[in-house]
């Protein structure tokens, strides 16, 4: 699995127009999910995610997590972080798990990070069309992948 991680100080993502999810202060996570990934892969991202430390103390230092600020989590599913653009001017995305694979990892991460954050997290709809605005904090932006576990 991977993420993207941005600070924010709000996020949001429509469907046909309409909110689906939105959030205040926290992080906006991106969230792709390979042929590999397994619910391991999503308990690991899910506790590194509320237990990073990305929010400023009272002295601007990295040293309060999401959980610590009270900060929101807004998750949507982009299959586009596994694209290869290796060959060609078209992305590959091969590495990108199939539907009826990525879709209960997405469930199961949701559900995962909802408890290790202590309240529910706001999503998007797994592969929906769908439209997000964010302002990024900072910016702060952080990669992960669950393979690479740096």
């Amino acid at each position: 699995m991977r993420v993207l991680l941005q600070r924010v100080c709000e996020a949001a993502v429509r469907i046909g127009g309409e909110v689906r999810g939105e959030i205040g202060q926290g992080l906006l996570v991106l969230l792709g999910i390979e042929g590999a990934d397994s619910p391991e892969d999503a308990v690991w991202l899910a506790s590194k995610i509320v237990k990073m430390r990305i929010f400023a103390d009272g002295e601007g230092k990295f040293n309060l997590s999401c959980a610590d600020v009270s900060g929101s989590i807004l998750v949507v599913s982009q299959f586009t972080l596994h694209a290869s653009t290796r060959k060609g001017n078209r992305p590959s995305f091969a590495q990108a798990a199939r539907p009826e694979h990525a879709e209960p990892l997405y469930d199961f991460f949701l559900e995962t990070l909802s408890g290790e954050l202590g309240r529910p997290v706001a999503c998007g709809e797994f592969g929906a069309d769908m439209q997000v605005t964010l302002i990024n904090d900072g910016p702060v932006t952080i990669w992960m992948d669950s393979k690479q576990r740096e």
